[in-house]
């Protein structure tokens, strides 16, 4: 679309025009791709292409399908030769000894990425039915279980289930037809079922019983408290920790893995709440010699009525750039 000199919108009136739509687009990338790194460079991908191609755009669908189209196949062209990033859960069973050998093939696999709320969080004033929905389409065990569809079924049951788009419209999207959509979408189901069962009963973190429990974990954690975590711990708790590629399931062997490998001194570690995937979420700073804490990882939990069921520490240090945060602070 031309203005009224015949010339295309300059980079910064298209800015403005795209802006409103750069968080969802975010998310989108982010379902699509399992990796915040990823989804920011697409959806830069998707802008650029948008704005070159903006004096064809002739509004027979808003500026918000339009850029959601072109999100999509960005990101499906990303993955044609790209492997799915995984959880260590999702490589095999749970490690069955803390203090036996762990396992350290895959180390250098691409795994999932958390992604911060604040990123992806819907614009003040949005309807809060719909901020809950959309934190419930980023919650990782969904992001895990996406991974493991093709990426065309990945987009289909994306754009359908999460965006409401019309068969006929993934079908225009993808140059296929709505039979086609229809019957790869009740696949994608029925996979994502199976690897991802309903997560109605994660908390929301905001609840005052979700920040009672959390300020506790965040206590026990620093303070090498281990009985006073594993309290915490539903029975049948699970914990992983990529880019390790092994994982605990059941609170005894979690809290022995803690007690053994990870919390052995009081004030080893610094806690600061974070959100992440639309859940309760910790950055982790571990102390040094030199009396510097230094940024080690993002901690994902699932915290339902049980208790804590799922800790996912990505111990990976790279991903506090994305969530504003420093890379290392002296002690106070």
């Amino acid at each position: 679309m031309s203005d009224a000199t015949g010339t295309l919108p300059g980079s910064e009136e298209f800015a403005a025009l795209a802006a409103p739509y750069r968080r969802e687009l975010l998310a989108h990338c982010y379902r699509m791709l399992g990796s915040v790194d990823d989804a920011e460079d697409q959806v830069q991908e998707t802008l650029l292409r948008a704005w070159r191609s903006y004096g064809d755009f002739e509004g027979r669908s808003s500026m918000r399908t339009w850029l959601h189209r072109i999100a999509t196949n960005a990101c499906l062209r990303a993955l044609e030769n790209r492997e799915r990033r995984p959880l260590p859960s999702g490589l095999g069973g749970p490690a069955p000894d803390p203090d036996g050998p762990l396992p350290t093939d895959g180390i250098d696999l691409p795994w999932l990425q958390p992604v911060p709320d604040s990123l992806v969080s819907s614009s003040a004033g949005a309807d809060p039915a719909a901020v809950v929905s959309s934190r419930a389409t980023l919650r990782l065990a969904l992001i895990a279980a996406l991974q493991y569809l093709p990426p065309r079924q990945r987009a289909v049951l994306i754009l359908r289930d999460v965006l409401s788009w019309r068969a006929a419209e993934v079908a225009d999207l993808l140059g296929t037809s709505t039979t086609a959509v229809n019957s790869a979408l009740q696949r994608a189901r029925s996979q994502l079922t199976a690897r991802a069962p309903a997560e109605d009963s994660i908390r929301e973190p905001a609840d005052q019983e979700t920040q009672d429990l959390l300020a506790r974990y965040a206590t026990a954690f620093e303070s090498a408290d281990v009985a006073g975590l594993a309290a915490l711990l539903s029975a049948d708790a699970a914990m992983e920790m990529p880019p390790m590629p092994f994982w605990f399931a059941g609170r005894e062997l979690i809290a022995a893995f803690l007690a053994r490998r990870v919390l052995r001194s009081p004030g080893a570690f610094r806690m600061i709440q974070v959100g992440a995937n639309g859940q309760a979420a910790f950055a982790v700073y571990e102390g040094d010699e030199g009396g510097t804490y230094r940024a080690h990882a993002i901690q994902v939990l699932d915290i339902t009525a049980a208790g804590i069921t799922r800790i996912v520490s990505f111990n990976d240090a790279s991903l506090f750039r994305a969530f504003a945060l420093p890379g290392s602070y002296p002690v106070a």
